[in-house]
């Protein structure tokens, strides 16, 4: 689990407005809390009740016994862990919670874009943007660990976007969303849409407060990939299978990726798309529009 590998421990995170070009910076404290350099948030004072004795190990250990052959001491680095996880992952999800209110208040559909770097995220977004811009309001959360290129892509298709660049980090949090959200103001009646950081992994875990998970799988990246990652798969509502119109020159077998998927989960839609040529967006935006009534009140 990333909590375990320490990627958020100390990091430091970004939020680019790419319309205005200003920064902000979001400082990480080794408990994993984000806070805006020089600013905290009123909610902050609940973090120590909320952690509990997660942190122990950071000075507090001698309350808890001082034999250091002991057995219970040797299990202590582990239940440090676990606590500290739970106590992260509740933390977000009581942000994730309040930010789907938020998101419901404004009947605003956001949805979370969850793949591998290079499946097409980006590329999808942009037509996506130019296809329905007459339709609908679209804004744009983009999340990477470096650099601006995503949401300036975002910026020239015609969205509003906030750029959150995670450092070490490896996923999307609640509480970044909630400060981009603050910055994009979407319009009531709008789509939001969430471009998390390219990984199976860890944006698995992690309630950002979207409607839904949408995973995009490339035909490029070999059929067997949701049961190599059935976290992320099992997580998600739609699956979008991208670039079908390389099909001719790959051996990909179309039948195997989808009984993969509808084995881990057996409730996902799953979409044939491609970008480039048009195959499929029909329906995806057929999909979109019924997630959008599903939020209007």
């Amino acid at each position: 689990m990333c909590i375990d590998c320490g990627c958020s421990d100390g990091a430091t995170a970004t939020m680019t407005n790419v319309k205005t070009g200003e920064i902000s910076d979001i400082r990480r404290n080794a408990r994993g809390e984000l806070h805006d350099a020089g600013h905290h948030p009123s909610h902050d004072h609940d973090h120590d009740h909320a952690l509990g004795h997660g942190h122990h190990h950071h000075g507090h250990a001698h309350s808890h016994g001082h034999d250091h052959g002991s057995a219970s001491d040797h299990s202590h680095p582990h239940a440090s862990v676990v606590t500290l996880q739970q106590s992260l992952l509740e933390k977000n999800d009581a942000l994730a919670a309040r930010n789907r209110a938020w998101l419901a208040g404004r009947e605003v559909l956001m949805l979370n874009l969850v793949s591998s770097p290079g499946s097409g995220k980006t590329s999808l977004l942009e037509r996506t943007i130019r296809d329905l811009h007459a339709k609908v309001a679209i804004s744009v959360i983009e999340g990477d660990q470096a650099t601006v290129n995503d949401g300036a892509r975002i910026d020239a298709a015609g969205a509003p976007a906030i750029q959150v660049n995670t450092g070490t980090g490896c996923h999307l949090e609640a509480d970044m969303i909630e400060r981009a959200l603050g910055a994009l103001k979407p319009r009531p009646g709008s789509i939001v849409f969430v471009e998390n950081v390219g990984n199976l992994v860890c944006p698995s875990l992690f309630d950002l407060g979207e409607k839904a998970k949408v995973a995009i799988l490339s035909v490029t990246e070999g059929e067997d990939k949701p049961l190599k990652y059935p976290h992320m798969f099992r997580a998600s509502k739609l699956v979008l299978l991208n670039k079908i119109d390389l099909l001719p020159h790959l051996d990909f077998d179309v039948e195997r990726v989808v009984a993969a998927a509808r084995e881990v989960n057996p409730h996902v839609e799953i979409i044939k798309i491609s970008t480039k040529t048009g195959d499929g967006l029909h329906d995806w935006y057929s999909w979109l529009e019924g997630q959008r009534s599903s939020v209007h009140c």
